[in-house]
């Protein structure tokens, strides 16, 4: 993502928590994008991503701790290749979760510039 967009995580609280198997307590919200929408949008995965990005920032730690110590350099890359790994699954749900709201949302109000964005946001993506 570029700097200052704001593509799924709101600065709000009470967002419901659904894991892959559908349940949903998910909250209606607006929230800034890069392009103006009339739509407001449900995230339904919001506080999933957040437990994962904290487990992933504690591995994190973790590592750091590892190299500070002088640990294998082959057990470090195995750690962030975990790491890596974990980022790359929380992508998966946030651009699921896109998908399946803003960009439905987006298109059946005429957004083209939404559509636009997922494109730029998956090219983002797909860099290695």
């Amino acid at each position: 993502m570029r700097r200052g967009k704001r593509l799924f995580l709101c600065h709000e609280s009470g967002h419901g928590e659904s894991g892959h198997a559908g349940g949903s307590h998910g909250l209606d919200h607006a929230h800034e994008h890069d392009h103006d929408h009339p739509h407001p949008h449900v995230h339904q995965n919001t506080k999933q991503v957040l437990n994962r990005l904290s487990r992933i920032t504690g591995h994190l730690n973790a590592v750091k701790t590892m190299v500070e110590t002088g640990r294998d350099c082959s057990e470090v890359l195995i750690q962030l290749a975990a790491v890596q790994s974990a980022l790359n699954g929380v992508c998966q749900v946030i651009l699921e979760d896109h998908i399946d709201h803003c960009i439905v949302d987006a298109v059946q109000t005429g957004d083209m510039a939404a559509i636009e964005e997922l494109n730029k946001d998956i090219k983002t993506l797909m860099k290695k």
